[in-house]
């Protein structure tokens, strides 16, 4: 079981910026699930994240999508723009938690962040 966060790179986000966009997606995922039976073991075994990054918007949503035909659990952040961003902008994607092999058909061939 883990969890796998895709972060933009193309935005440049600051790393306290970038850290609390990855937190926001883990965190989400997680209210949004909690009684999803994957979410309920993986809080109990070790909580695994994975961050890696992809190059746009398109691709991020790209594979939102393929989480979404594959039957995972996603979570978007949308930052709000009040800091680094001047409007509200798609920075980061959870996928899942869910069985590794699952994630990896979608994540395993993204660069670690």
């Amino acid at each position: 079981m883990k969890q796998v966060i895709v972060v933009r790179r193309d935005l440049n986000m600051r790393k306290g910026k970038l850290a609390a966009q990855v937190a926001h997606s883990s965190v989400g995922i997680v209210l949004d699930n909690l009684q999803n039976g994957y979410v309920q073991d993986w809080l109990a075994t070790g909580m695994t994240k994975i961050v890696v990054s992809c190059d746009s918007e398109d691709e991020l949503l790209q594979l939102q999508e393929q989480a979404k035909q594959a039957g995972i659990i996603s979570y978007l952040v949308t930052d709000a723009g009040r800091t680094e961003f001047k409007e509200p902008t798609r920075t980061v994607l959870a996928i899942g938690p869910d069985q590794d092999f699952r994630i990896d058909s979608i994540t395993g061939d993204l660069k670690l962040l």
